[in-house]
């Protein structure tokens, strides 16, 4: 159950929501038939050895533990542990030449989640600034069009953090202005400083170091309580609770009050989208019908892209979900058990019910779906910190990584590029984030001429590379 007074709770301002209503109308918004973006991030980089380029004739050192199984397609391989995906392979296609050139995860965070391949010299380590690159989700959020009051970019179902240094740079709006941030919605309430827990609590939580189920931890999954907005007095706040209060009890006589209240438009807009039945219903996923919870996992990972789909359903443009926190998929150590048993069950159950509940909705040829994480892991197995963990894994690798694409106008059954024989280099049709990038902001129908502009004005291109063309049909 929604908790809190209708603007705190949303996390929003009233400038916020004007923002978002004027954008409908600046020059170079998307005004074409509504698309959405759900970009799944795999916060700690994802091995592409074990996954979706396997190497099943390299070297014992590379190619590790698992085995590769066919998919729907001819041809095309994935990890034995994927048994659904691989099932529907013609809805989805592969990008296995992804490429930048940093292994740090704050750094190359900043490049996936901003789209940039070089580090500007403004970028500080872990602290976020106002002169930051703004990210995909704020950009998408700037130059496509508001939705039924929703905002039209949003981040779930928590931040990113580092247990150790704080929050990742890269992932808020920076220089294009307070306006533009992505609406985070923090649905978990689990301490950051648990670096060593990770994965799809609860079933699936690990304990990342031990390689081992985490001890049950009280973690929740909601839309949280939030504190008071700046400058929201108490009094303020309780009429908002009141309004809360009308809005679970009647619908049509909160639209009453909102007029007779003498409330302005703005805030009507924000009552209008607290009575939306369907946005209501997309944060209420903890109470979605059984067979539907048991449909995409009764997990995070689950419960995350349940929300995203019910979101874009509502109106948002675009989403972006984060899969685990940070650490999840950094397997330095114990990397083919936490695989195995940990990461990919509710992975490739989440993601394989997302894409048919999408098809099913008929929203998956508007709807892109894409996956990947900072960076790739490294060719050559590791058996670094045997103080810590009791077997192998793969460390950072930012040379290559797979990226999964699918839904918004992509044509299945693809793969496009390729990696070398030690899965190390691309050895063909090298893409950057730039061309990642820019294939979101494709799938969004973003106009090619599109531009963002800073705080003072000034204008930068959207578009720094060309899409990934050959994704779409």
């Amino acid at each position: 159950m929604l908790q809190a007074g209708t603007l705190g709770l949303l996390g929003l301002s009233t400038t916020d929501v004007a923002a978002w209503r004027a954008r409908a109308a600046e020059v170079g918004i998307a005004t074409k038939k509504p698309r959405a973006v759900i970009y799944l991030f795999l916060t700690g980089g994802l091995s592409q050895h074990d996954s979706f380029d396997m190497k099943p004739d390299g070297p014992v050192d590379f190619k590790g533990e698992f085995n590769p199984i066919a998919t729907q397609t001819p041809g095309i391989q994935i990890c034995e542990h994927m048994p659904l995906l691989a099932q529907r392979s013609e809805r989805w296609s592969l990008v296995r030449s992804l490429t930048h050139n940093n292994n740090g995860h704050d750094a190359a965070t900043y490049m996936m989640l901003t789209g940039k391949s070089e580090l500007p010299p403004t970028y500080r380590s872990m602290k976020p600034q106002s002169i930051d690159l703004p990210c995909l989700a704020a950009i998408a959020g700037s130059a496509t069009r508001p939705r039924n009051h929703l905002p039209p970019s949003v981040v779930l179902p928590e931040k990113l953090y580092h247990s150790n240094s704080g929050t990742f740079s890269g992932q808020f709006a920076g220089m294009l202005g307070h306006k533009h941030e992505p609406w985070f919605i923090e649905a978990t309430d689990k301490p950051h400083a648990y670096h060593s827990y990770s994965g799809a609590f609860p079933k699936y939580l690990f304990n990342l170091h031990k390689g081992e189920p985490a001890d049950k931890l009280d973690w929740r999954f909601e839309v949280p309580n939030l504190t008071l907005p700046e400058g929201v007095l108490a009094p303020r706040f309780r009429e908002r609770r009141e309004i809360l209060n009308i809005v679970e009890q009647q619908q049509r006589h909160l639209e009453d009050q909102a007029s007779v209240g003498g409330y302005d438009r703005i805030r009507q807009s924000v009552i209008s989208l607290m009575a939306d039945p369907k946005v209501r219903e997309a944060f209420d996923v903890r109470k979605a019908d059984p067979k539907l919870l048991e449909r995409y996992g009764d997990n995070s990972f689950g419960w995350s892209l349940l929300m995203a789909k019910r979101l874009i359903e509502a109106g948002v443009n675009m989403i972006q979900v984060n899969m685990g926190n940070f650490g999840s998929w950094d397997l330095h150590g114990n990397n083919f058990p936490m695989l195995k048993n940990f990461l990919f069950p509710p992975t490739d159950l989440a993601v394989s019910a997302l894409l048919d509940d999408l098809q099913e909705s008929g929203m998956l040829d508007d709807t892109l779906v894409v996956m990947a994480g900072e960076f790739g892991r490294t060719p050559r197995i590791s058996h670094v910190a045997p103080e810590i963990y009791k077997t192998s894994g793969r460390d950072h690798w930012g040379a290559v990584q797979t990226a999964w694409f699918a839904g918004g106008g992509v044509r299945g059954g693809q793969v496009l590029g390729a990696s070398d024989a030690s899965g190390a280099y691309p050895s063909s049709d090298p893409q950057k984030p730039e061309n990642f990038a820019a294939t979101i902001y494709h799938a969004l129908g973003i106009p090619v001429e599109a531009a963002w502009h800073d705080a003072t004005g000034r204008p930068y291109p959207i578009y720094e590379a060309q899409p990934i063309e050959r994704l779409f049909a």
